[in-house]
């Protein structure tokens, strides 16, 4: 019963969305197209419902020239892709919004595990786990308020199965909320695989001193 009213508050809010956010969405594509060459939208092959595969939309935020399929934390040196338009959308997380678009088709829900790329063979097995593929992927989720892209696999696997085993109305609100908050702070975003290991050192130095 939750699952159909979790699927009708995503078409409502999908539709109420778009309409309130449509002139946001105007000056992004604007801007986006006034800087660099390429659509100011992009399409990616992601991991949905029971594995199933769906197109994924963002703003784009890098240089068509970047390679595909890979995610931009195990980039070498993302930075020299990354668009000036592109670091203020990533910081803000305003280049996830066209997802609204794949939360109105059904393909995704507003909360839930985020879509892993369909290459991403050791993420998605690991889901497996814990039944993480057998819910609608989300915009944002319970492994996004905790940690985001500074989680290792088996960490964020284990947090989007706390999220199935506890699904409800007070876990979505949780979520909800705690993404806001974690936007506001720019929390968990790592750009390239240096900044991760950065990350993970100072964790390590902060471990080792309590």
């Amino acid at each position: 019963m939750y699952m159909k009213i979790k699927r009708l508050s995503d078409a409502v809010l999908s539709v109420a969305g778009l309409i309130i956010l449509s002139p946001i969405f105007i000056g992004l594509i604007i801007a986006i197209k006034l800087e660099s060459k390429g659509p100011a939208l992009f399409k990616q092959k992601r991991v949905g419902i029971h594995k199933s595969y769906f197109n994924i939309y963002k703003f784009r935020t890098m240089r068509i020239d970047t390679p595909q399929d890979t995610p931009t934390h195990l980039l070498d040196n993302p930075n020299q892709y990354i668009t000036k338009m592109g670091k203020f959308l990533r910081k803000t997380s305003l280049d996830e919004l066209p997802q609204i678009l794949n939360i109105l088709t059904g393909e995704m829900s507003i909360i839930g595990p985020r879509p892993a790329l369909w290459n991403q063979y050791d993420l998605i097995a690991e889901r497996d786990k814990y039944g993480a593929n057998e819910v609608p992927p989300g915009l944002t989720g319970w492994a996004q308020i905790n940690g985001r892209d500074e989680l290792p696999i088996n960490v964020k696997a284990r947090l989007d199965g706390e999220y199935v085993n506890r699904l409800g109305l007070m876990i979505d609100v949780k979520c909800f909320f705690g993404t806001l908050i974690s936007v506001l702070k720019s929390d968990g975003v790592v750009e390239g695989k240096a900044e991760q290991a950065i990350n993970c050192d100072k964790k390590k130095r902060v471990v080792s001193k309590k």
